[in-house]
């Protein structure tokens, strides 16, 4: 091991007076104060502990034997029965979090990092039971001004927990420096989760429950979820400037409709589905969550092991901001639809549609018939981007 040199440099390479590792000589120095990053904690803790009631008398509950934000989180899962699987996800809100960091409103991003997990869980027939998140800051700096945007944070997550329905057992913070970039002199953070999902073996979508001439149930989507921002970004502020997110677009700030948060879709198909203890309201034969790579690749995914195709008829139109990107750059439709979920959140395949959107329509979601399964290995679609509209665009599954 190489010998500490003559000027007993520390080990965060400040050089010191001294061999003493303080807090005040060395540690804060390198911008972190574990007195501001435990009140942080803290915080993030008593927000996942407000959401545990979300699993109050069902599979989930929690069971914490000590009140501490660093004891023990469990669930009871010994009575299972045969044929149960427990299931995990992992996902974040990628350059969403520079957005808000833009807008310095922080109250709706956990809304996009549970969408992101949850709603990948119904895919397979699951139902979404635990998240947890590791929150990476810059800095929370050595006074509290920047807990208003932890405590912006932690309001969301209990808030977009309890439309998930999921509780949260934990939240991790760490202060990585320079490590994590963003916007401005404001906190600059990135926010990822893990998620675990439990079903039944006997009630997984495989894809081969799908028939030619069921229905496809699109669910809207307002905004631009957390998906294809890294284009968004650079469009606009190649043609708009740096400060892109305050120019003024359609009577609001530019910013706060890239902003927009992400639907939860997964409570409604899990009431749609019937989850892992309940009898569904309807049936499904399969999910399809509308994120990165659109339409055509995530429903494709879904049509490749039934080996038929998708027409496409009666979309949602794209947010209109999503609409503006296209057309600064020159974004062709096709392009569009491999790249954004262009108004369509969920879709949904069934042999019942009107049950599918009535019982969309009792969590709040607007749902519509869009389309139905066809013969042939093949997606179709009329477009409502913002250059072929009403035009047919295809794409091979």
């Amino acid at each position: 091991m190489k010998k500490k040199t003559a000027d007993k440099r520390s080990y965060d390479g400040i050089n010191n007076k001294t061999s003493s590792y303080s807090k005040t000589s060395s540690y804060k120095m390198a911008g972190v104060d574990v007195d501001i990053e435990s009140m942080g904690a803290k915080i993030l803790y008593n927000a996942a502990k407000e959401t545990w009631k979300n699993r109050s008398g069902m599979i989930g509950s929690i069971i914490s034997p000590f009140d501490d934000f660093s004891g023990i989180r469990a669930i009871d899962i010994s009575m299972l029965p045969k044929g149960s699987m427990l299931c995990m996800g992992f996902d974040g809100v990628g350059t969403k979090a520079e957005i808000a960091q833009r807008m310095d409103r922080h109250d709706t991003i956990a809304f996009d990092l549970l969408a992101m997990v949850c709603d990948d869980a119904v895919l397979r027939g699951g139902e979404p039971v635990l998240a947890g998140s590791i929150l990476d800051v810059n800095t929370l700096g050595t006074d509290e001004s920047r807990l208003s945007a932890i405590k912006q944070l932690a309001e969301g997550y209990v808030k977009a927990a309890k439309e998930a329905g999921v509780a949260i057992i934990n939240g991790e913070l760490a202060q990585l420096g320079d490590a994590v970039g963003g916007h401005g002199k404001g906190l600059a953070y990135n926010w990822g989760a893990g998620l675990i999902w439990l079903a039944r073996k006997d009630r997984l979508f495989t894809g081969k429950e799908i028939k030619k001439g069921d229905s496809i149930v699109m669910l809207k989507e307002e905004g631009f979820r957390s998906n294809g921002l890294s284009l968004v970004r650079r469009v606009f502020e190649e043609n708009l400037g740096p400060e892109w997110h305050i120019h003024e677009f359609n009577g609001k700030l530019l910013g706060e409709l890239v902003l927009t948060p992400s639907r939860i879709y997964s409570r409604a198909v899990v009431s749609m589905h019937g989850g892992f203890e309940t009898e569904g309201s309807c049936i499904l034969h399969g999910v399809a969550h509308i994120t990165g790579g659109g339409i055509a690749e995530k429903l494709g995914r879904v049509l490749k092991p039934c080996r038929l195709g998708a027409e496409l008829t009666d979309l949602f139109p794209p947010c209109d901001a999503m609409r503006y990107c296209q057309e600064l750059r020159g974004i062709a439709d096709k392009e569009a639809y491999r790249t954004w979920n262009m108004g369509q959140g969920m879709a949904l395949i069934t042999p019942e549609p009107e049950k599918v959107i009535a019982e969309a329509k009792k969590h709040g979601i607007e749902a519509k018939a869009v389309g139905r399964i066809v013969k042939g290995k093949r997606l179709t679609l009329v477009s409502q981007g913002a250059f072929s509209k009403g035009e047919e665009i295809g794409f091979d599954i």
